[in-house]
């Protein structure tokens, strides 16, 4: 996704975390949970990336 950049941030309770930014400054998504390590947090992006790239839209 062009104009997005994945962030990896450690939180307040040392959970790592990702949020995906527009280069706008919004945030597009992020990890909805926190992770032991950046590792785990970094396979947490791949899986979004490797999983999702053509996700159906769902109207609820």
């Amino acid at each position: 996704m062009s104009g997005a950049t994945f962030e990896l941030y450690e939180d307040e309770a040392g959970q790592y975390r990702w949020r995906l930014v527009h280069d706008n400054g919004n945030i597009i998504a992020d990890s909805g949970e926190g992770y032991a390590s950046p590792q785990k947090a970094k396979q947490g992006i791949e899986s979004v990336k490797r999983n999702a790239p053509d996700a159906d839209i769902e109207r609820k």
